[in-house]
């Protein structure tokens, strides 16, 4: 049962904890937060706080960006207005119940507000989006302190080998797995599924579809909370999208269906699949716009490591029944159940900006009357490149993003110069790094 305004400032006011715990999302979907009073959190219920609009300003490694029109030097800097959300209220079980909020900002560029946009716009077209995230995430059985001293060269994975599916590896780190589990439920951030997956110490959990935004802020709230509760065991979780290029990457697969007030809106029993005209047509806008929203969805320079052959991950802009190889994964069943897999989001996007495009695009599919004439793949996805390959990199992937007119029409103009001017700064960033590799193939020989 949701509580009402009334309740939650009751509940605030009631809590033995003298603090109150805000967070916002930056662009990479860092939560970004601080520690307020309660008199404190009283006096901004209605107006909002100030918080440092750098926080659109610098990337993951709090670098500032060159050339950006928000915010930079040449601004000073100055406060923004945050506006907490009432709605996401819940304490945080291994943080002494402090009472936690999340906020975010009445600007374009925001990607919490994005997807408000996006949800609201999908609403009043008569849906209502029902979303699930699902994450795999490699597991260290080390510190910030070690890993930094030893220029994180060789991480000790939490478990050896590879034993997807194991309850043996299970049962040997069940502290930590009980913990997420349950921690996370008490968190208000339900997990249907945990379990291991293929590889060294990973570890995948789905959480509970509901709400859009209330998905998109479980999932940034699990990657999150994970890593709080990994620093309890001695144990680091990280989502990179690909730890390691023997091994398999780490998806972020999002879960995605249309409801009216009953009735899940994509299945229709004599429908072919028994899927509806309008499940349909969502496929086919998600298909239409992979080109130009993919970095929403593979946002880093790793996140192209993850997208190769082979690797469970897609490289093909495809579709199929229950097909692992394709991009997305239709997955008709019942009336309850039936959905869409989108399999290209990788564990290190941000949540907001990859449920914002995949909803957009979805939802352009429906508006623009899109039909599905995509062949349905069978069989080998990465064998099948008749409606093309996804870009390789992350800057073909801006440079489609940043000219497109469909993404311009999905977003505005004013996010979408910005979201691109971050991933171009990205790609910037990594250009000048000298790197391991280069060391190994060049210091000695050449």
């Amino acid at each position: 049962m949701k509580l009402t305004k009334e309740q939650i400032i009751e509940a605030v006011k009631n809590s033995p904890n003298p603090k109150v715990k805000v967070a916002i999302t930056d662009i990479d979907g860092i939560l970004r937060g601080k520690y307020l009073h309660k008199d404190k959190f009283m006096s901004l219920l209605d107006g909002g706080f100030g918080f440092c609009n750098v926080v659109f300003g610098w990337d993951s490694g709090d670098q500032a960006y060159e050339g950006m029109e928000y915010t930079g030097w040449h601004t000073g800097y100055p406060d923004a207005i945050a506006n907490l959300d009432l709605g996401t209220f819940r304490n945080v079980p291994w943080d002494d119940e402090v009472p936690f909020f999340l906020g975010d900002f009445d600007l374009e560029i925001c990607p919490r507000n994005l997807l408000k946009k996006i949800k609201a716009q999908t609403e009043t077209a008569g849906f209502r989006p029902f979303f699930g995230q699902e994450f795999e995430w490699f597991n260290f059985r080390e510190t910030s302190e070690e890993l930094h001293a030893r220029n994180f060269n060789d991480p000790t994975p939490l478990t050896p080998g590879m034993f997807g599916y194991s309850l043996l590896r299970m049962s040997k780190n069940s502290e930590f797995l009980n913990e997420i589990y349950d921690l996370m439920y008490d968190f208000k951030v339900p997990i249907e599924g945990l379990h291991t997956e293929t590889g060294p110490g990973v570890l995948e959990a789905a959480i509970l579809y509901g709400d859009v935004l209330e998905s998109a802020d479980r999932a940034v709230l699990f990657k999150s909370g994970v890593k709080e509760i990994g620093l309890r065991h001695g144990i680091m979780p990280t989502f990179m999208a690909k730890i390691n290029e023997k091994l398999p990457g780490c998806s972020g697969h999002i879960h995605q269906s249309l409801w009216d007030e009953k009735n899940n809106l994509f299945f229709d029993q004599k429908g072919n699949h028994k899927m509806s005209p309008l499940m349909e047509s969502y496929i086919a806008g998600l298909l239409h716009c992979m080109p130009h929203v993919l970095p929403m969805y593979a946002p880093t320079i790793n996140s192209f490591k993850r997208l190769v052959e082979g690797a469970w991950a897609p490289t093909t802009i495809t579709w199929g029944i229950d097909n692992r190889t394709t991009c997305i994964r239709a997955l008709p069943g019942g009336s309850k159940s039936t959905r869409i897999e989108l399999r290209v989001v990788g564990s290190d996007a941000n949540p907001y900006l990859a449920h914002a495009a995949a909803l957009a695009s979805g939802l352009y599919g429906i508006k623009k009357g899109l039909k599905l004439d995509v062949k349905m793949t069978e069989g080998n996805g990465y064998r099948n490149v008749s409606n093309g390959i996804l870009p390789s990199n992350l800057w073909n992937a801006t440079q489609a993003f940043k000219t497109s007119d469909v993404a311009l029409e999905l977003f505005g103009e004013t996010f979408v110069k910005h979201f691109a001017g971050t991933r171009e700064w990205e790609w910037k960033q990594h250009a000048k790094a000298v790197t391991d590799w280069e060391y190994k193939r060049y210091f000695e020989i050449i």
